[in-house]
C-alpha cells in the first residue's frame, strides 16, 4: 500500500513563499494498494492535480464530510468527466438526505455550471459503513466522529499494515482530558494505526477561542495519537493562516510532546508514504 499527499490544507493557503513547503492545497490523498485499486480520500482542491495523471477505469473516492474545502476539487476532477471510469463515492450518512441529493447542491447552478446527473462518468453514491467492509484486497473501516455535522473517519488495511485518516476531527472538546480510549471519538479507527494523518489545525494558545468548531490543537492530536498507540503520527489539515515557518514550530511542539513515544511528522503536499 502506498498514499500520497496531494492536498493537506483546511482551506486554500495565501500563495506566496511562505506556504511553498508544505503546500496550499485542500485535503486529498491518495491510497493505491498491491493489487492496483485506487482509493482517494476527500475530494479538496489536490484532486484536481492528481486527476492529471492518467486514471486507472475504477476509483474509489471515501469523503469525511461535506464541507466545501474538502468538495470543491470533485468537479474539476477529470476522472469525472470520462465516459469509461467508474468512480464509486462514499460519504457520512445523514437522515437529513441522500449523499447524491446533498453532492448535488454543490456540482449543479449557479455553483457549477453542469449538473451532477450530466457528468459522463459512472456514478454511485453509498453511505459509508459504520464497521468493517473491503475495497479489492483491503480491509476498510469507517465510523462516524467528532466534527460538525456528520463526518466519518476511515481505515485502510492491506498486508498487515494500516493507514488512518481523520483530517476534520475534535476528540478532545474543550481540551485535553483524562478519558479512557475506548471513548474517544475515532479510537477504535486509530487504534495500532502504522500511520495517522490527523487534525492539527490549532496551536495550544489558538484552542480556546475555538472550542467546538471541530478541530484539534497540536497537543490534542499527540494525546489521542498516544492513546491510540499509532506507529506515526502526520499532522494534517494546517490552517491557511499559518505559514511554513508556523508549521515547523507546531511540528517541534509535537516532537517535545511526544517525548520520543512514536514518530510524528508534519504533511507535505507531494509527500509519498510507502507502507
Amino acid at each position: 500500500m502506498r498514499a500520497k499527499i496531494w492536498g493537506c490544507r483546511g482551506s486554500l493557503a495565501a500563495p506566496g513563499p511562505d506556504t511553498v513547503r508544505y503546500g496550499g492545497n485542500t485535503s486529498c490523498v491518495e491510497v493505491e494498494l498491491d493489487d492496483g485499486s485506487l482509493i482517494i480520500l476527500d475530494a479538496g482542491t489536490g484532486i484536481r492535480t492528481l486527476g492529471l495523471r492518467e486514471m486507472p477505469r475504477k476509483v474509489h473516492l471515501l469523503l469525511t464530510h461535506l464541507h466545501l474545502d474538502h468538495l470543491e476539487g470533485l468537479g474539476f476532477f477529470s476522472a469525472l468527466w470520462r465516459s469509461e471510469c467508474e468512480i464509486t463515492v462514499y460519504g457520512p450518512s445523514s437522515p437529513m438526505k441522500s449523499l447524491i441529493r446533498r453532492i448535488e447542491g454543490y456540482l449543479s447552478p449557479p455553483l457549477f455550471p453542469v449538473h451532477l446527473s450530466d457528468v459522463p462518468s459512472k456514478l454511485t453514491f453509498l453511505d459509508a459503513p459504520d464497521g468493517e467492509w473491503s475495497i479489492g484486497p483491503a480491509r476498510m473501516f469507517s465510523q462516524h466522529i467528532t466534527h460538525s455535522g456528520p463526518a466519518v473517519g476511515y481505515r485502510i488495511e492491506e498486508n498487515g499494515v494500516s493507514l488512518a485518516y481523520m483530517p476534520d476531527h475534535e476528540p478532545f472538546r474543550g481540551g485535553v482530558r483524562d478519558v479512557d480510549p475506548a471513548w474517544l471519538s475515532g479510537h477504535a479507527i486509530a487504534h495500532g494505526a502504522d500511520v495517522l494523518l490527523h487534525d492539527a489545525q490549532y496551536t495550544e494558545a489558538e484552542y480556546p477561542s475555538r472550542i467546538g468548531w471541530g478541530h484539534s490543537a497540536v497537543d490534542q492530536v499527540v494525546a489521542f495519537g498516544s492513546a491510540a498507540k499509532v506507529g506515526k503520527l502526520l499532522l494534517f489539515h494546517h490552517d491557511p493562516l499559518h505559514t511554513d515557518a508556523d508549521l515547523d514550530a507546531q511540528l517541534a511542539r509535537a516532537k517535545e510532546l511526544t517525548d520520543g513515544q512514536f514518530d510524528v511528522d508534519a504533511a507535505r503536499e507531494g509527500e509519498t508514504i510507502d507502507l
